[in-house]
């Protein structure tokens, strides 16, 4: 087949996979003289995708053949779709040929299952393995791992990758029996620690150290490099019954059992020839990014997943961000003093993000903070001053000790 139309099907095949940011890892480039590539600067020239999604990597997969019938994949063995499959000197030299090109910033590599998990995860990782050691390359590369695959071969992916991910598919082992039963859901997560356990043992250094020139101290030898991003996983929404409350707990007990840098969120989207066990349409996209919106909060404003708000069917809301549906949900809590709140309160409130809540610690250090101070800092102040007590400001009420934007907004209102 035309390499060129291989790459047509194989690129189109990848699309549906959305965890391939290329946040995180160590700083490297080809400045030095070493190599060629880099994981940092501009120079980028970036394409999107229908759904905004900003694709700046070689997205591909090795090959869309598939031995597994997951019945929410578009490459499973039922599946009616023109099929490719890449040699794996094809891939590398696509790489290298986008790179010269200032067309991407490095790879990511998925691949359907052949003849066995080993055989796939050997292939995909000939393939940086090349990249690295044949041609030099210092740019990002991202591996999608296989959760059957040998401890040895996810050892060779990490030497090799700045990222690893094995997608978790579906938040609950029901859901991954109903709609993929060839796949195991202890196994991925068997894998996953195997991940965890690489990554932390490449961040600490060895117990033997290395001696340099006679008289010189002796400094601790570096632990080979393992996936310096980190792992990343994705579950698909919609695609089962469950709720956005399991979808949430199954994201926090995978941040906190096995250090994921990313959980990813991808809607589903029908399919052609999809199995009855699906649903005919597609969850709103605004439902997933209300995830992502909600997984930044456990990540980054120290939420738990229990108590981010939610509707009478365990989803979040769709009419608010989950930060402001929590303060609407809490009353009692509001209006936050400025002036005198913790850290951890001024990050609940709805239009404050962490830098600027570090900012505001450190001005009212010198004096007392004052409502044109958030004017100058160009703040959502429709946002915000319903929320906030503060020098010149504080926030009107309807009734009793209650912020006008903590009540249900009378009829034709809009929040900001």
């Amino acid at each position: 087949m035309d390499l060129n139309r291989k790459l047509a099907i194989l690129a189109d095949a990848a699309k549906y996979d959305a965890s391939c940011a290329s946040s995180g890892t160590d700083k490297r480039d080809s400045a030095d003289g070493r190599g060629l590539g880099s994981t940092e600067g501009m120079g980028i020239c970036h394409s999107y995708a229908p759904d905004g999604r900003c694709i700046s990597l070689l997205k591909v997969l090795l090959t869309n053949h598939c031995q597994y019938d997951c019945l929410y994949c578009v490459n499973r063995a039922s599946s009616n779709v023109p099929r490719a499959r890449f040699r794996v000197e094809e891939v590398v030299q696509l790489t290298l040929d986008f790179y010269r090109r200032n067309c991407i910033e490095g790879l990511f590599l998925s691949s359907g299952i052949v003849k066995s998990p080993d055989y796939t995860m050997e292939q995909v990782v000939e393939v940086a393995r090349q990249l690295r050691e044949d041609h030099g390359f210092r740019g990002y590369i991202h591996l999608k791992t296989i959760p059957d695959a040998s401890a040895e071969l996810l050892e060779r992916a990490g030497r090799y990758a700045d990222r690893l991910s094995i997608n978790i598919e579906l938040p609950s082992e029901q859901g991954l029996r109903a709609l993929a039963p060839e796949k195991d859901g202890q196994a991925i997560r068997r894998s996953m620690g195997r991940l965890r356990s690489g990554i932390e043992a490449a961040r600490e250094p060895a117990v033997q150290p290395i001696r340099v020139l006679p008289g010189a101290r002796p400094r601790p030898a570096r632990p080979p490099r393992f996936a310096p991003a980190g792992q990343s996983t994705q579950m698909i929404v919609g695609a089962d019954g469950s709720d956005d409350r399991s979808i949430l707990a199954t994201s926090a007990a995978l941040y906190r059992g096995y250090r994921m840098r990313r959980v990813y969120y991808s809607a589903f989207s029908p399919i052609p020839d999809a199995a009855q066990a699906l649903p005919l349409k597609p969850p709103p996209l605004l439902r997933e990014h209300r995830l992502y919106q909600a997984d930044w909060l456990m990540r980054f404003y120290g939420y738990a997943h229990e108590e981010l708000a939610l509707d009478g069917q365990g989803l979040l809301r769709l009419d608010v961000d989950p930060k402001l549906a929590w303060a609407l949900a809490h009353p009692a809590r509001f209006p936050v003093d400025l002036n005198s709140a913790p850290r951890e309160l001024m990050l609940r409130v709805p239009g404050l993000g962490p830098g600027m809540v570090e900012r505001l610690l450190q001005a009212r250090q010198v004096r007392r903070l004052r409502l044109e101070d958030l004017r100058r800092a160009r703040l959502n102040l429709s946002k915000l001053l319903p929320f906030v007590l503060l020098d010149g400001h504080r926030p009107a009420s309807r009734g009793p000790g209650a912020p006008a934007a903590l009540l249900p907004p009378r009829q034709g209102e809009l929040f900001a």
